[in-house]
């Protein structure tokens, strides 16, 4: 029996993102995201938190590398891995220390590598630090319809909420891998590439020891707090030395099969309390 990604029931569990000055990311993610670094060569690194994981490499700025999603069984990873097949897409060898043997990636029609795999049994999350994993990943693109064929149709995730201009077309699509309303999304735009990528406080109480914590760092809110209309989550977002926009969500809504909901462009849909920062 094949698995579709939310039947499975996928995770994202870590990015890496290039830098030009990766050693100054990484230091950056240490301190103002409260996660502990290890050096793997003068040109990448790890930052790892409680739940969370990125990993800096050399490149361009903003920059995505990949996206890792996990799998907490190896006999769901390997029917995930025959929907593939039986949707004919084209699967990419990729290895990592992160993943036991089986692992692998595909590419979105924007060129964004998705990985696939099961953790090793070493991957232990035990690092001290304020509590928000790793939770979601929205990217911009030109073309959002095609962004939902293939997450939806190609991949089996399920999509949650849908954003519609005035004229029918599509402008934002929230796509899940598990009972959290959204893993990956992503929003039209003239570019194409990240977004943001988000952590999951949980509670609204997480969300003030962050922002103290910024305050502590000399890290200004750049949007918040506020809650979006989509998934209803409270959220604050800061940027990081590169300009990648960061998001610290809390109640974040669960879903569990119920029927897609489309909402206007407009500011509310983005943040119910006040301002939004529209994408196009």
């Amino acid at each position: 029996m094949t698995l579709s990604a939310v039947q499975a029931d996928f995770f994202l569990h870590h990015l890496a993102i290039k830098s030009i000055n990766p050693d100054k990311l990484a230091e950056f993610y240490s301190n103002v995201m409260n996660m502990k670094t290890n050096k793997i060569s003068s040109q990448e690194f790890m930052c790892d938190g409680p739940d969370r994981k990125i990993i800096i490499t050399s490149g361009i700025n903003k920059t995505l590398s990949y996206a890792g999603m996990v799998c907490r069984s190896e006999k769901n990873l390997y029917r995930f891995k025959e929907f593939l097949i039986q949707k004919n897409l084209n699967l990419l060898e990729f290895k990592s220390d992160l993943y036991k043997s089986g692992s692998f990636s595909v590419k979105d029609p924007d060129d964004n590598l998705i990985c696939f795999g099961v953790l090793k049994e070493n991957d232990k999350n035990d690092h001290e630090g304020i509590y928000a994993p790793l939770q979601h990943l929205t990217f911009t693109s030109q073309d959002v319809e095609a962004f939902q064929n293939f997450y939806a149709d190609k991949l089996g995730f399920q999509i949650t909420d849908r954003v519609v201009k005035q004229d029918g077309e599509l402008a934002t699509c929230f796509t899940t891998s598990n009972h959290q309303h959204h893993t990956i999304a992503c929003f039209k735009s003239y570019s194409k590439g990240m977004d943001h990528h988000s952590y999951e406080a949980g509670d609204w109480n997480y969300i003030k020891n962050w922002c103290d914590h910024f305050a502590s760092n000399n890290i200004k809110l750049m949007w918040g707090p506020g809650r979006h209309g989509p998934g209803n989550n409270l959220f604050v977002f800061i940027e990081d030395i590169d300009g990648n926009w960061i998001e610290i969500s809390a109640e974040l809504e669960t879903v569990h099969g119920r029927p897609v909901k489309n909402w206007p462009q407009e500011e509310r849909t983005l943040n119910l309390w006040g301002n939004a920062i529209m994408r196009s």
